[in-house]
């Protein structure tokens, strides 16, 4: 008898080492899972100094209280001039620093200080021209001129979404309703490479 019950034993506490390490793994498992589903977000204010009364310093905040409502966790908001190589510094850091997204706003129109979508092309390794397009689209259909006529592009540079809106508070609030929902695919996408 002494041997069946050490033999009773020995599964019993085997199955509570199994149960363990399955519970393990559950919750390793789930750590990753948690830690994969906030994606990270870096804004980029661009202010060319000329932004048709738009109070700037309320435009960062805006975009990044939309990010984190629409699931990200932002990082930073940095604001730059409106010169082509401080935009494109401060895109490519956000690339490098490994964010999922990063939103420019600002610098998207027709004047002669609206560089950001020449400084971002260099960055991009695809664009996504249906991206661009909804966001017109939709800036156009809301009565956002600027976002409806905005030169702003839309991108993948390495594992990053990387996307030009223009600044007013309407085009904000629009082209991020359009954005989110996208982004979210496509980072999904790109993290499967």
């Amino acid at each position: 008898m002494t041997g069946i019950g050490t033999d009773l034993e020995d599964a019993f506490v085997d199955d509570i080492d199994d149960a363990d390490v399955e519970a393990a793994d559950a919750a390793a498992r789930a750590a990753e899972t948690d830690d994969d589903a906030v994606s990270r977000a870096l804004v980029v204010v661009v202010d060319d100094q000329a932004a048709h009364g738009e109070d700037l310093t309320r435009i960062g905040p805006l975009v990044g209280e939309l990010l984190e409502e629409g699931g990200y966790h932002v990082d930073a908001t940095v604001a730059v001039s409106g010169d082509e190589v401080e935009i494109r510094n401060a895109l490519n850091t956000a690339v490098i620093g490994g964010v999922d997204l990063v939103v420019s706003v600002g610098g998207v129109g027709v004047r002669a200080r609206d560089v950001a979508p020449e400084a971002t092309e260099p960055l991009l390794d695809r664009r996504l021209r249906g991206i661009e397009e909804a966001l017109r689209s939709s800036g156009l259909s809301a009565g956002a001129t600027d976002g409806g006529l905005s030169r702003g592009l839309a991108g993948v540079s390495g594992q990053t979404l990387v996307v030009n809106l223009a600044n007013s508070r309407a085009a904000v609030r629009d082209g991020m309703a359009t954005l989110i929902p996208l982004s979210h695919f496509i980072i999904d996408e790109i993290g499967e490479f």
